[in-house]
């Protein structure tokens, strides 16, 4: 099934990843247990390229560091909107999706994008 859209973080953020990959080198090489430090500009890097939703016509898969999670448009109860402006799928079971990369300010998008399931604000 191909992806309506596809909401990733902008690659933009990699600038501070590879300025901490810089800042890091001496450190790593001052001592050869140190190397691990190196792991944390990875790290950083495999969050801004993997995480992120797509919206498709079967519904929306959340992308986190380690899973994707999918929430099909019949499992879909509605939209939470937390203090912090994240947005959050709450299912028909009572759970709760986090949307990694999405805000208040993305909810017309993706109520556009949805097709209607969604109600824009």
């Amino acid at each position: 099934m191909a992806a309506l859209a596809r909401m990733r973080m902008s690659r933009v953020a990699l600038v501070p990843v590879v300025l901490l990959a810089v800042c890091a080198l001496p450190f790593a090489a001052a001592a050869p247990w140190a190397a691990v430090v190196l792991l944390l500009p990875l790290l950083a890097a495999a969050w801004v390229l993997r995480v992120g939703v797509d919206v498709d016509e079967g519904g929306i898969t959340t992308h986190s560091l380690l899973r994707p999670r999918r929430v099909a448009w019949d499992d879909l109860a509605g939209i939470r909107i937390g203090r912090d402006a994240r947005l959050r799928l709450v299912t028909t079971a009572g759970g709760e999706v986090p949307l990694p990369v999405l805000r208040a300010r993305d909810l017309p998008r993706l109520a556009a994008l949805s097709g209607g399931r969604i109600d824009a604000p």
